[in-house]
Parts: structure tokens; C-alpha cells; sequence
């Protein structure tokens, strides 16, 4: 270690201060007064203001009254000292990246620390590069956990509204219009495309409204058959119809005045729809089978992605129904409208993956750059299933390009190749369209294993050298379908 001294003083230049380690506090904290001023001078010359303590008790005593970032804590083989500090630490200062260091052949007391919460060990001796890259390590953890904490405080206080996430001007004006109509109860009508959070929004003007404390039911109308609806929706007497060996009530019942979301309601019949609005209209209603009517107090908040006016216009919609749903109209923007949000909304769903999985995920910047530039043609859900898929597929805590679905890659790809034309060499630019894109090749390298093999996929996947279930997932990304079974 006396050697590293030494060669660290004939080096004669520092390395360059980084302007995450000028902000850090690095602690060291070990017996041997060479070590100390090996770590103490590296330290410095990344940047890092360093203090030195010989004895795990001074450390104790200074670090219960001031939190360090990066601590070096050197494990002693015969006593459990440091094991201890570490394990206070952590209950003190739980965002302090702690680092132990170990003699040599103490692998079991690394192992131990990293229990105890040290995010990473040294074993000694060690040269200067291994300490910088530990350093570098530390500060990198100690930063993206920072900036992570940060982010969730200033998506909890900017939320606006329950769970949804956005500081755009639209969304500014959704929030100031949702709390004026939370605290009514008049029927609800949210418009928007397939993926911008109809259902968040009608959640959350039920959670924010005066019955919050009561059912929020949603029924999917474009995915239950006409009779379930009316079931659903108006209950049943005993006897109404094979099956029906008791009564049950309807959701416009259980609700208690609470809140219906009806969503896809432009998926009703115009039988269910002229009975709705007789139950909009006259506040009760009469379950299958019965001859009696039940008085009702459910609040109806209705959502489509189809265009209404259009439907009322061909008669596949009443009017009347919609005039009485539309009382309070609700139009969500689409993600491409709200572009700035994106960054927001990725490090939410980021942040859930992290806590789900124990791994902590961050985007690279040509991800995120080619996210932003990307029409979501799927909204805020295609989002937020391509942070899952990043996330899945990657094989470390950042997130690349190549970890996107292969319509974002191609996107980056033209992006690419767009920045790198020469503006005013028509022949470069010719030459550049005849390049064809990676995606584009793997994709008739695939389809043209599987011909030649006759259509045997395992085969295929064997000899193209990728897994099973990566030829059926690009398969499914081409376009094309497995027979039932073979997934």
C-alpha cells in the first residue's frame, strides 16, 4: 500500500474533480496510518472532501452527529466492530453508500459486511485504480439515489391529483378541472385514446369526491356479453334465467353511492342504452326478472375512445344518452401531446419496477432522447409496457436503446441516421437510405431460417443462436402468430 503512496506522489497531476465527488464527503476510517493517507490523498484527487479516523468508536461518535456520504471502513479480523458500524450506519443514514475493506483471504467477512449493508468491498492490498473504481462505484450509487428520492418528492408533490403524473399545461388543466368536478355528483363523460388513463381518472374523481369511502365499480362494457351487462348493471331476481339460483343485486345497487365506471360505453347495444337512461333518468332501476323497481344513489362516470358525436350521427348511439352522460365532458390528451411529461412517467414506472424487483434501473440518454421523439401511438400504457420490457430484457441497471421494443429502435435508428447525413451531399444521403437497418436485418434472417428449415421454429432458434422465447417474442413484434401450443 506504501508502494501505492509512493506512486501516487510521482504521478505529479490529479485526476480531474468530477462534479458529483466535489460534493461528496468520503469518511476513512481504519487503524493503519499508511492506508489512511493512501485513501485520503486518492480521495482528494477525485475530488472528494475526505476525513480520516483511526478507531471505529471516534467514527461512531462523529457520525451521530454528521452524515457522511461514502464511508471506508476497514473490517478488523479479530473484532466485529466495523460489522457493527455498518449496521448502524444503515439505520441512521440510510442513503450513505458504505464500503468495506477487508485483508486478503477475508472473504467471508466481505460477505458478511454486504449483509450488514455495505454496497461494495475492497480486499487488501489493493492499487489506485481499484479504489477509484470503488469510489467511482459509490458515487454513482450515491447519486442516482439521491436524484431517485428526489424525482419521487417531486412526483408526489406535483401529482396534482391521486396517482396521476404531469406538470404539462393540458394536465395542469385537468387537474384544476377534476377538483371541481369531484365534488359533484353529476354523470361523467371521459374521452380519450386507447392508453391515456380514462380509468385513473374517473379513480380518481371518486377518490377525491365526497363518497370516497364508498364502492368505485368498474365494468368493462366492451368485453362482456349485452345479457352479462344488464346482470351486471341491474341485478337479477331468483329463477330470471338458467342458473340464476338466487338474486343477486346490480352494481347501480351495490355501489351505495358510490361510483359506476362504465367504461368502453360506446360498446353498448341500444337495448342496454335505453334502459340506462331510463335508470339515469328516474334514479332506480328494475333487475332481470323483476317486476319491482329499487331506487338507486350510484354515480355514473362513462369513458370511450370511440367518437360518440359520430355514432349519434349513424344512430348507433342514442342521443339522448348522450346528451345526459356529457353533462361534464373530460378529454385526455394523448402522450405525443404532452411530450414533456415522458420523463416523469418513465421514472415512475422505473421507480415501481425498482421497488418490485430489488434492482435499481436508470434510462440512457439516447433511450430517453428516442422515447421523447416517439408518437406512443399506444399512449401512456405502451409506455409503460416498454419499461417492463427494458427492464426484463436488460442485463444491467441501464436501460439502452437496444433494450426497447423494435419500433423505438427503428425510431432511434432513423433519428441516427437523420443527425448524421451530410446536409448538402445528395450522394452521401443516397448512399445512407441504401444502408439497411439492423432491425430489418434480423428480421429476414429469422424468416428465412425458419423457410429454408420448413417452418421448424425450435430449429430455427437453435441455429440462429437465440432462445425459444426470443423467436416467438419477434415473431409476435412481425406480425406473426404462433400456432396454440407451441409457446
Amino acid at each position: 500500500m506504501l508502494q501505492t503512496v509512493e506512486k501516487t506522489q510521482m504521478m505529479g497531476t490529479q485526476a480531474p474533480q468530477t462534479e458529483a465527488a466535489a460534493r461528496l464527503h468520503l469518511l476513512v476510517v481504519d487503524s493503519d496510518p499508511a492506508i489512511r493517507s493512501a485513501c485520503a490523498e486518492i480521495g482528494t484527487s477525485l475530488g472528494y472532501a475526505v476525513q480520516t479516523i483511526a478507531e471505529t468508536a471516534q467514527a461512531r461518535s462523529l457520525l451521530r452527529g454528521h452524515a457522511a456520504d461514502i464511508v471506508l471502513i476497514n473490517l478488523p479480523a479479530r473484532k466485529n466492530d466495523g460489522l457493527e458500524l455498518i449496521s448502524e450506519l444503515k439505520l441512521l443514514y440510510p442513503e450513505t453508500s458504505i464500503i468495506a475493506m477487508t485483508a486478503s483471504g477475508s472473504v467471508n467477512a466481505a460477505v458478511e459486511a454486504m449483509r450488514c449493508g455495505a454496497g461494495d468491498y475492497l480486499t487488501k492490498p489493493f492499487a489506485i485504480d481499484e479504489l477509484s473504481s470503488v469510489l467511482e462505484r459509490a458515487s454513482e450509487h450515491h447519486t442516482v439515489d439521491r436524484v431517485s428520492r428526489q424525482i419521487r418528492e417531486q412526483l408526489r408533490l406535483s401529482q396534482g391529483l391521486g396517482s396521476m403524473i404531469g406538470r404539462s399545461a393540458e394536465m395542469e388543466k385537468l387537474y384544476r378541472i377534476l377538483s371541481k368536478v369531484a365534488q359533484s355528483t353529476h354523470p361523467v363523460l371521459i374521452l380519450g385514446e386507447s392508453g391515456t388513463g380514462k380509468e385513473l381518472v374517473a379513480r380518481t374523481i371518486h377518490a377525491y369526491g365526497a363518497s370516497s369511502q364508498k364502492p368505485f365499480l368498474p365494468v368493462d362494457c366492451g368485453s362482456i356479453v349485452p345479457t352479462l351487462i344488464e346482470s351486471e348493471l341491474f341485478g337479477y331476481v331468483k329463477g330470471a334465467f338458467t342458473g340464476a339460483n338466487r338474486s343477486k343485486d346490480g352494481l347501480l345497487v351495490s355501489a351505495e353511492g358510490g361510483t359506476v365506471f362504465l367504461d368502453e360505453i360506446g360498446e353498448l347495444s341500444l337495448d342496454l342504452q335505453a334502459k340506462l337512461l331510463r335508470a339515469l333518468q328516474e334514479k332506480e332501476i328494475r333487475p332481470v326478472g323483476s317486476t319491482q323497481r329499487i331506487p338507486i344513489k350510484a354515480r355514473i362516470v362513462a369513458a370511450t375512445n370511440r367518437d360518440l358525436v359520430e355514432m349519434v350521427e349513424k344512430g348507433t348511439f342514442r342521443k339522448d344518452l348522450f346528451y345526459r352522460l356529457n353533462v361534464v365532458n373530460l378529454r385526455l390528451p394523448a402522450l405525443r401531446e404532452r411530450r414533456e411529461d415522458i420523463p416523469l412517467l418513465a421514472a415512475h414506472f422505473l421507480d415501481r419496477m425498482t421497488r418490485e424487483s430489488g434492482r435499481k434501473f436508470t434510462l440512457a440518454d439516447e433511450a430517453l432522447q428516442t422515447m421523447m421523439r416517439y408518437d406512443w401511438p399506444g399512449n401512456v400504457r405502451e409506455l409503460e409496457n416498454s419499461i417492463e420490457r427494458a427492464c426484463a430484457l436488460s442485463s444491467g441497471p441501464v436501460l439502452h436503446l437496444g433494450d426497447l421494443p423494435t419500433q423505438l429502435q427503428q425510431k432511434g435508428i432513423d433519428a441516427w441516421r437523420e443527425a448524421n447525413a451530410a446536409p448538402h451531399d445528395d450522394g452521401a444521403i443516397a448512399q445512407a437510405e441504401k444502408v439497411t437497418p439492423l432491425v430489418d436485418l434480423e428480421k429476414k434472417a429469422i424468416l428465412e431460417a425458419i423457410r429454408k428449415l420448413n417452418g421448424d421454429k425450435l430449429l430455427a432458434a437453435k441455429l440462429l443462436g437465440i432462445g425459444k422465447t426470443t423467436l416467438y417474442r419477434k415473431l409476435k413484434e412481425y406480425g406473426i402468430a404462433c400456432p396454440l401450443g407451441e409457446e
